[in-house]
């Protein structure tokens, strides 16, 4: 925010009787060398706030978004598969479609986003919780193929658009943790869906219809529900939001100007070009394309893979949950590690080895149930450690407005490609020892490892660059914002 704004909201916050006592906002920020001084007291109150207003609000929507799209692998195991006549690979393509459509539409459903607002998110999520109750009624395998395809066109925007309202409100050494914290719910929604859908399926027969059924029919109920009421609490975006006084707002909107949050506006074709011809987009793409396609195998075959170690189908929910709870702790312990020491690569790299060692146990084949399931606990942790990171790693990295919109679309939409990878590797006809899906994995593990380190050895590249060319000329002002600015280091 300009310093002429600054003092406007100064002058608003100011009483109408004639004082010598400065503003609450004048006292917030003023003049400290070249950048004005923030409060820091008020700016750990805009911060307690954020923490308690924003990630709460998004994390359950996420949770309740992620329960939706895994649900239809806890459907299979309850005997959605016998009714539909899921033969041969009509499962795979049932999860394959919902991933088609949610690439596809990513980057245009998150320009939606950005052009409408963060209230769009509620509307997805009512349209989505109807297809997902359709369903629990479709007779027909052609039935949950269109529903699922269309569930993901509006599920496409809603992840990307939660990244961006996040990290539109947060610095870039903060942006980490509250994602991640963020991410974690689909962690969350691993651990629970298992268990809620083995108390959902003992509906089985009631008016007449499956088990399997009330899992889809129960959880499209709750997320139209809840779509109502994420209306009236999803944040605008910060220079809209009411959440703060004037004093908050205006320390709010500095610290991310003093951030390099200044937002970029203009034609919408020129940032999404730029986005498109960037090569950190790109990589970052890729590396989470190696991830999704982890994660997203466990997501939808872990409970396949469970049961084939010799557990029933409820003993097979139950046993997932730990897998969940253990993932769900290391991420949101690498993730403070990760912003408190700076490094994002090298977790990143970490993290693509954990799962390796996983996929190695998963592809050795032991004798042992037991090893088997704890394979599956390296291979969780590995795949949703790695994808947090490299969302905010590559924001952190790129301008604001409609380019950071564009990416955000990018490599989460596009990097679901990876699901669309598994879904055609995890064979029927090869369960539940699946040695060509984890032999894809170990690849896909392999390439996230080499393109996150083409990413680091090109930020450090750049960054020598610049600190060479420290003097460059400053003349033209309207270019040279956020990552343009010769002043900007991007961050490893």
């Amino acid at each position: 925010m300009a310093e002429k704004d600054i003092a406007v909201l100064a002058e608003k916050d100011s009483t109408t009787v004639k004082s010598q006592s400065p503003s609450p906002v004048a006292s917030a920020i003023r003049e400290h060398g070249e950048a004005p001084y923030i409060d820091p007291e008020v700016e750990k109150r805009i911060l307690r706030k954020l923490d308690w207003r924003v990630v709460p609000v998004l994390w359950f929507l996420f949770l309740v978004s992620f329960i939706d799209r895994g649900n239809i692998g806890n459907a299979k195991i309850q005997g959605m598969d016998k009714s539909l006549h899921l033969v041969g690979n009509r499962y795979n393509m049932a999860v394959m479609v919902f991933t088609l459509a949610y690439v596809v539409f990513g980057v245009p459903a998150n320009i939606v986003f950005k052009l409408v607002g963060p209230k769009s998110l509620s509307a997805m999520m009512f349209i989505w919780g109807f297809l997902v109750m359709g369903q629990g009624f479709t007779r027909s395998y052609a039935g949950l193929v269109v529903c699922r395809f269309l569930m993901g066109i509006f599920e496409a925007g809603f992840v990307p658009g939660c990244a961006y309202l996040i990290g539109s409100y947060y610095k870039r050494n903060e942006f980490l943790r509250r994602y991640t914290v963020f991410f974690s719910a689909a962690i969350a929604a691993g651990a629970f869906n298992g268990l809620f859908a083995t108390l959902l399926a003992m509906a089985d027969g009631t008016n007449g219809l499956e088990g399997w059924r009330w899992i889809f029919i129960v959880e499209g109920i709750i997320t139209s529900s809840v779509s109502v009421l994420a209306y009236f609490v999803i944040p605008e975006l910060p220079e809209k939001t009411s959440m703060f006084n004037a004093e908050e707002k205006a320390v709010l909107l500095e610290r991310l100007r003093q951030d390099g949050g200044e937002v970029v506006h203009g034609r919408i074709g020129k940032h999404v070009m730029e986005a498109l011809l960037d090569w950190k987009v790109w990589l970052a793409t890729l590396t989470y394309i190696g991830a999704e396609e982890n994660a997203s195998s466990v997501v939808a075959f872990q409970p396949t893979v469970l049961k084939g170690l010799g557990y029933t189908s409820t003993q097979a929910q139950l046993h997932s949950i730990p897998i969940y709870v253990v993932a769900f702790v290391v991420s949101l312990t690498c993730a403070w590690l990760s912003e408190r020491l700076g490094q994002r690569y090298l977790f990143t790299v970490l993290c693509c080895f954990v799962g390796i060692v996983g996929l190695a146990i998963e592809l050795a084949q032991p004798k042992s149930a037991n090893v088997r399931y704890a394979g599956m606990f390296f291979l969780a942790a590995g795949g949703y450690i790695v994808m947090p990171i490299q969302v905010v790693w590559l924001a952190i990295n790129v301008g604001k407005g409609y380019k950071r919109t564009v990416a955000f679309g990018m490599v989460i939409a596009v990097g679901n490609c990876g699901a669309f990878i598994s879904s055609n590797v995890f064979l029927t006809s090869e369960a539940p020892k699946y040695h060509l899906g984890f032999s894809v994995g170990m690849g896909m593990f392999m390439l996230a490892t080499l393109t996150s380190t083409l990413m680091y050895i090109g930020l450090r590249m750049e960054n020598k660059k610049r600190d060479r060319n420290a003097r460059a000329d400053l003349s033209n002002d309207e270019e040279l914002t956020g990552e343009k600015h010769p002043d900007f280091r991007y961050h490893l």
